[in-house]
């Protein structure tokens, strides 16, 4: 099972995308990139996933495993001769589930939500709340890391994957708003967590250049601020 083709339908813009491939990279698995364009679905999206018709889809065979976490958690179990991304802990494992679940349902519409500003006073409210996220998330990894270098103690592991997705835009949203998310003041914790997660060889080729993905921000923060007409 675990020899079988394996293909990753994605877009290199997407943090959910990056999720797969970091666990893939993490388990030294070869695969073959099928680029999606964003805003269009292609005919191989939409037999794959044809419940969300969304990316990422791993495709192992004759098997397709759709929703980027359930696709962190099957690279985990499929290809478990290698470390554990999960924590073997049940408790912590939870732990982690909570976490994971707390930084799509808040975390990233959090951040969103600044580009979906429409003046400056939703603007500061929105950097606001994401700074208020960032604190607990602070917190959180404190407890889960337990003093180490990682979420997931001494190498990246689920919680790692599932927040450090993310950065690239957090990066972007910095650049284009002026402000400092995550900070040695403010997040040391985070800040230094950041770095770490950044240069590890199963993230560094996968994470999109700032200016990179900044200049495809401004198209897309674009068409929030001025969405189509009915």
């Amino acid at each position: 099972m675990a020899g079988d083709a394996v293909k990753l339908l994605g877009a290199w813009p997407s943090p959910f995308v990056m999720r797969a491939q970091i666990a893939l990279n993490l388990k030294s698995v070869g695969y073959e990139f099928l680029e999606e364009t964003l805003g269009t679905k292609s005919q191989l999206l939409l037999q794959s996933n044809p419940v969300h018709k969304k990316i990422p889809v791993l495709i192992h065979g004759d098997k397709l495993v759709c929703e980027s976490l359930i696709i962190v958690q099957y690279i985990d179990e499929v290809w478990s001769s290698g470390p554990g991304m999960l924590p073997s802990d049940l408790y912590d494992r939870a732990t982690a589930r909570f976490w994971a679940a707390y930084i799509d349902d808040k975390w990233f519409p959090s951040l969103i939500g600044i580009a979906k500003a429409q003046d400056d006073g939703a603007k500061k409210a929105a950097i606001e709340q994401v700074s208020e996220i960032l604190a607990v998330l602070e917190d959180a990894f404190t407890k889960c890391s337990k003093g180490k270098t990682f979420f997931g103690g001494d190498r990246v592991g689920y919680l790692d994957i599932a927040f450090g997705c993310f950065l690239g835009w957090l990066r972007v949203t910095e650049k284009m708003n002026g402000v400092e998310l995550i900070s040695r003041s403010k997040t040391p914790q985070l800040a230094q967590w950041a770095e770490r997660f950044c240069a590890d060889p199963a993230v560094k080729d996968v994470m999109p250049e700032t200016d990179k993905l900044a200049e495809f921000a401004k198209v897309l923060f674009a068409k929030f601020k001025n969405p189509p007409s009915q």
